[in-house]
Parts: C-alpha cells; sequence; structure tokens
C-alpha cells in the first residue's frame, strides 16, 4: 500500500486505538496492575484522609497540584525513566478513576 496521508492517518489511529492488543502481555500486565493500584491505593487515600482528616480542604488542591506536576514532567520515549513514569501515569488514572466513582456514589 501506497503512503498516502490517509494511510498514515490510519496507521496513527490504528496505533492510537489499537496499540493495546498489538503489545506484549508484560506490557499489557504492568499497565493493567498500574491502574489497578492507583485506584486502590487512592479509593483509599480518599476515604482515609479526606473524608476523616481535619485538612480536607487543603487535600484537594495538594492532589490536584500532584497530579499535574505528573502530567508535565513527562519524559521522551526515549529516556530511561519513561517506563516509571508510564506506571505512575497508569496509577494516576486509576487514582482518578477512584475520585470520580466516589463522587458518584457521594452523589446517588
Amino acid at each position: 500500500m501506497q503512503k498516502t496521508k490517509f494511510s498514515k492517518i490510519n496507521d496513527q489511529l490504528n496505533n492510537l486505538l489499537f496499540d493495546f492488543f498489538s503489545s506484549s502481555w508484560k506490557s499489557k500486565s504492568i499497565n493493567i496492575i498500574s491502574v489497578l493500584i492507583g485506584y486502590f491505593l487512592f479509593a483509599n487515600f480518599v476515604t482515609k484522609f479526606i473524608s476523616e482528616g481535619p485538612h480536607e480542604l487543603i487535600m484537594v488542591p495538594i492532589i490536584i497540584l500532584i497530579i499535574e506536576f505528573l502530567i508535565r514532567i513527562r519524559p521522551s520515549a526515549n529516556s530511561s525513566l519513561f517506563k516509571l513514569w508510564s506506571m505512575v501515569d497508569k496509577a494516576r488514572i486509576g487514582a482518578t478513576y477512584a475520585v470520580i466513582l466516589e463522587a458518584f456514589k457521594l452523589g446517588s
């Protein structure tokens, strides 16, 4: 197939959406475990420190700043820290999911 603009866009879209299926089992399991660990740790963190703690108004902005900092410090893909950052980023995604789920639980 020729490398047209449409085929390049199609390849990029396939890599974006279906790259999970073409990666190795090691990569898949590390990503899923990182998300689940982030969810577990942050779900417990939210219920323990934010709900019961006296400093709940201080904790929420600190959590937002930590999450924003993790997004901003992304190393390049060639860096030796990229895999570690990727695991921390997946844990951040799990933590965000835990916060959203907790908000839905409180809202119902």
